[in-house]
């Protein structure tokens, strides 16, 4: 118990002490995290011996994905993020729908072509996240001249 609370506390602590950034890709990582999930009940419920109870389990998995991916939509700001941003909302509603459809009919391949997808936009992510970060350490502070 003392040590699920430990857990518990840490992961608000990095939730809260986050920048925006690394929010985001913590949000791409839980949609890849219960992807991973759902597709893996799948692959052991595909056998001979099929576990009913596991249906349960596939949908509470792709909802929560359909949930991260909802939490990124509303996060996206429209105002500064321009053409990206509206063509992230196009992509994360089409994941929406995949996802969507892709629980009713049991099909491991749309959730793992969405699930590839979101992976790859993590990976683009933590590229921005880098460069942003260095060019920051580089920038020369304001109010200060280096001309001599």
């Amino acid at each position: 118990m003392a040590y699920s609370n430990a857990l518990a506390a840490y992961r608000q602590t990095r939730i809260k002490t986050a920048g925006q950034g690394q929010l985001i890709i913590m949000l791409y990582d839980g949609a890849v995290k219960n992807l991973d999930h759902a597709l893996e009940l799948l692959n052991a419920n595909a056998g001979a011996k099929r576990d009913l109870s596991r249906i349960e389990k596939i949908s509470k998995s792709v909802l929560k994905a359909q949930e991260i991916v909802t939490e990124l939509m509303v996060s996206l700001d429209f105002t500064q993020g321009g053409e990206i941003a509206k063509n992230l909302f196009s992509l994360y509603t089409w994941f929406n729908k995949e996802l969507l459809e892709a629980n009713m009919s049991r099909d491991s391949a749309r959730i793992s072509a969405v699930r590839q997808m979101i992976y790859d936009l993590r990976g683009a992510w933590v590229e921005v996240i880098a460069k942003t970060a260095a060019d920051e350490r580089t920038a020369a502070p304001a109010g200060v001249s280096l001309a001599g």
